[in-house]
């Protein structure tokens, strides 16, 4: 049996009560940090770590399971670490079909815990008679998603190669178990997959990917790379071996809520078969408009995809107002798939807004060249890519009001409404949920130093870094926000702490700008809590109708270029 546990210092589970009575009894409640690894999301580091066991059973004639020895704790022959907050922590598990090897993904304790994104591999005995041994040492780069062979005899996983870049594309590593020689497959795709399992018969990977809005089932053969799409358009979220031909699919569109299907392996043109239905009594009364998909010539004039959902009762002879939900990450990607959270584009096309989401630059499934090109370009190509965005659907659909738009969007999407506050008067009202105001703060209060120096270049307290920051930073145009706003944030977001929106909130309201804060106290980057979610829903589909019930004055225009001369002298 294999499982996590969470350990102190110790590595034991026999000791655990006795570390949380201690706990229990403590006179003060500071927590002392040495290390920027304080912190991550939501959660302060705490001397609690989860480790990966084993334990060998016993099975009895009636049936029952006995303990035949006592818990082996796999991780306990890696080198210790002298910070007790910053010991080995399992991220993720696999174990062999044979019950002799398994491997298990951790960060290695370091004081550059926040800005590096080494994530290592190991390969341990299942029994714990040898140590830890290294897979992934020639790559300071993310690894991730081992995966034994269903005949044991080779391990697979993703690797990103660049070190301190989230978003690089992930190779695929093939280590033979019995000679140890590793080889990467399929170098020359241009996608990056971001899970995988093994074929029955050990020759094939099925991946899932994200391709053009889609996320979809690759085969990639294990010797030579070949490569054959399962599933077309829509979302597989995730998928499992079903005998020796088929598999196990969660499937989703922007019309479909989750459900269960089985994909033929054998037979790429079958489609895939339906097993549920969870949610059809729910929706079958719920208007759920289809994604017109849409390309047009962006930033450098390149091809960049979107889709438009068209309101609820729509009528060819109407005006209808446009809502533009601006995507995060920034290396993510809108997709065709329902969302539970605050981005189903049905929500607000039922609202009445023609409901547009665009890939902007920088966005994944598009090529590895299209996910890098937003690197040092934050407030640059993606504002270009949006705002040509928006000229495409005014100029191609003649039912869209062009004096009532709206922009709205979370994380990255946060930052870009208020650099859209800073470069534009064409929106009539904006929504930033868990955005940045400004970049120079934001780096020096963020947990993942990593992704700010890879992706703004640098780091903002050195002559060459600065500009970087500056340059795309929303605070520094400050004096030229207009459009009323309405802020969302949570308070245990670590990733973007309060003040991103306190800062902005205040600016507008000292200045006599309608604006809005909606905080919510038990919530962290994202809203998880399903009543704060229609209260969420509520606040914002109320500001975006408030500002659009009835055209405003004609906007004076907007600026093509953002204005990216700092006023600071440099």
């Amino acid at each position: 049996l294999f499982f996590l546990a969470d350990v102190y210092s110790d590595g034991n589970i026999s000791t655990v009560a006795g570390y949380k009575e201690k706990e229990k009894n403590r006179t003060d409640s500071a927590q002392v940090f040495d290390n920027l690894w304080a912190r991550h999301w939501n959660k302060w580091m705490t001397p609690v770590k989860t480790n990966l066991f084993s334990v060998k059973l016993t099975l009895a004639k009636n049936g029952s399971l006995g303990q035949a020895a006592h818990e082996v704790n796999l991780m306990q022959g890696l080198a210790p670490s002298m910070d007790p907050l910053l010991r080995w922590e399992a991220e993720g598990y696999a174990v062999s079909s044979d019950g002799q090897h398994a491997a298990f993904v951790v960060r290695s304790p370091s004081s550059d815990l926040s800005w590096s994104t080494n994530v290592d591999i190991y390969l341990v005995p299942c029994n714990g008679s040898g140590q830890p041994e290294l897979l992934t040492e020639a790559y300071k780069g993310a690894a991730s998603n081992p995966v034994f062979s269903a005949d044991g005899s080779a391990l697979a996983w993703l690797q990103m190669e660049t070190p301190g870049y989230e978003s690089d594309i992930r190779r695929i590593f093939v280590r033979n178990i019995t000679t140890g020689q590793t080889h990467s497959v399929a170098r020359d795709w241009d996608l990056s997959p971001h899970f995988m399992i093994w074929s029955a018969d050990s020759s094939v990977l099925y991946m899932l990917v994200q391709s053009r809005g889609d996320t979809i089932v690759v085969t990639v053969n294990v010797l030579s790379g070949a490569r054959a799409e399962l599933t077309g358009s829509g979302c597989t979220t995730s998928i499992a071996r079903l005998g020796t031909d088929k598999l196990l699919a969660v499937y989703t569109n922007t019309t479909e809520t989750h459900d269960i299907y089985t994909i033929d392996v054998n037979n790429v043109e079958a489609p895939m078969r339906r097993l549920t239905q969870v949610n059809q009594d729910k929706l079958h009364d719920v208007y759920l408009g289809e994604a017109e998909d849409f390309w047009f010539a962006g930033a450098r004039n390149e091809q960049v995809h979107g889709w438009m959902v068209r309101p609820h009762g729509f009528n060819t002879s109407q005006k209808y107002p446009l809502a533009l939900l601006i995507h995060g990450g920034p290396q993510q990607a809108n997709g065709h798939a329902f969302s539970f959270a605050q981005w189903n584009p049905n929500m607000y096309a039922s609202a009445g807004f023609v409901t547009v989401q665009i890939n902007f630059h920088g966005s994944p499934g598009y090529g590895q060249n299209f996910t890098d090109s937003i690197r040092q370009q934050w407030g640059g190509l993606p504002y270009e890519d949006l705002m040509k965005g928006v000229d495409h659907i005014i100029a191609t659909y003649g039912f869209v009001d062009a004096q009532r738009l709206v922009a709205l969007g979370g994380s990255f999407g946060g930052y870009m409404a208020n650099w859209l506050n800073a470069n534009t008067d064409r929106f009539s009202a904006l929504v930033a949920h868990d955005g940045e105001f400004n970049l120079i703060s934001g780096y020096y209060s963020t947990d993942e130093l990593w992704f700010v120096e890879h992706d703004i270049g640098g780091v903002p307290f050195t002559a060459s870094g600065r500009p970087n920051y500056e340059r795309f930073n929303p605070e520094r145009l400050a004096a030229k926000f207009k459009t009323p706003t309405l802020f969302v944030h949570g308070a245990s977001d670590f990733r973007l702490s309060l003040e991103q929106s306190l800062a902005p909130w205040t600016l507008l309201r000292r200045r006599g700008i309608p604006a809005r804060l909606v905080y919510f106290e038990n919530e962290d980057h994202w809203i998880n809590h399903a009543g704060n979610s229609v209260r969420w829903y509520s606040e914002v589909l109320g500001w975006i109708s408030q500002w659009t019930t009835a055209p405003p004055a004609p906007s004076h225009g907007y600026q093509r270029t953002p204005n990216l001369a700092p006023n600071h002298g440099h």
